[in-house]
Order: structure tokens, then C-alpha cells, then sequence
């Protein structure tokens, strides 16, 4: 049998949480992976890994990951382990646009309450949030979205026009 646990178990015994014996009963072989954010240097080779895989599985001809996606997946904190980098990379695979995994394809910059983190965003990724947000605001018109950013219509015209071009 094969298990896997981030409790500790030992102390969980100690505790009264956890059966003594059932634990002599398992623990013939323990194997202590440090969590994935202590193993940096496997971010790249676990995401190219599940990107092959899960490419082939939904049938998608994606190329790698952009330099700000393997940014992004380096700088994340990664509390779920290696069970949510391949939960991310399965989700971008999905909601990629193009033939690379772009950073806001993993999804990853979300708080809790699902509010973005601005001081980990690049600045195209900030730039695109709050003209969407200002649009959202404006219910979609550009010349009021525009004067609330402090651009004119022609300026956020040519900003939009980036966005789509680069998608």
C-alpha cells in the first residue's frame, strides 16, 4: 500500500489523532518529499511534463510555455503542491488562445476571495486588468473608460488593439 500524508504522523500518535498500531502497520518505508515550493528547480520539468500530457489528452497543439508563464510558475507559492501545478497546467491547456501557454492562461494570481495580487501581475498583465475593470465599470463604453483611465479613446483603441493582436 501506497499512501501519502503531509500530517505529521508521529506527532499526530503523540496527539491521540492516529492509531499507534495502524502506523507500524503502514509505515514499513517512509519517503519524505519536501513540498514543491522547497523544489523549485522541478517547477519546469513537472510543468513540461503535464503540458505534454494533458496537449495529447485534449487533442491541442500547444507549443510550450511563454517566458512570463514559466515566470509566473517559478514565483508561485504553490499551497496546493504538485497537485495544483497540474491542475494549473491542465487548466491552461484549455483556455490557452494561441499555440503557447501565456501567464494568464494558469490562473494562478487569485487570493482566496479571488481578488488579484497587483504587485505580481507584469505590467502588460496590470495594464489589460484594469482596462477590462474600467470597461466592466463603464459598461463597455470606451469613451468613459477611456477618461477614467486618463487616456484618450484613440490611446485605449491602440491598447486594446495590443491585447487582441498579442492573444
Amino acid at each position: 500500500m501506497i499512501s501519502a500524508t503531509n500530517a505529521n504522523l508521529g506527532e499526530a500518535v503523540g496527539n491521540g489523532d492516529f492509531r499507534e498500531d495502524l502506523l507500524y502497520r503502514l509505515n514499513t518505508v517512509e519517503i519524505r518529499l519536501p513540498p514543491l515550493r522547497e523544489r523549485r528547480e522541478d517547477i519546469r520539468l513537472l510543468s513540461e511534463h503535464f503540458l505534454v500530457k494533458q496537449a495529447a489528452r485534449y487533442d491541442r497543439a500547444i507549443d510550450g510555455f511563454s517566458p512570463p508563464a514559466l515566470e509566473a510558475l517559478l514565483r508561485h507559492s504553490w499551497p496546493g503542491n504538485v497537485r495544483e501545478l497540474q491542475h494549473a497546467v491542465e487548466r491552461s491547456v484549455l483556455m490557452a488562445r494561441g499555440s503557447r501557454i501565456e501567464a494568464a492562461d494558469l490562473g494562478l494570481r487569485r487570493r482566496e476571495d479571488g481578488t488579484v495580487l497587483m504587485d505580481e501581475l507584469t505590467l502588460d498583465e496590470a495594464e489589460r486588468l484594469l482596462i477590462d475593470k474600467a470597461l466592466e465599470r463603464c459598461q463597455g463604453n470606451v469613451s468613459k473608460a477611456a477618461e477614467a483611465l486618463g487616456l484618450s479613446r484613440s490611446a485605449l483603441y491602440r491598447r486594446l488593439q495590443r491585447f487582441e493582436e498579442g492573444e
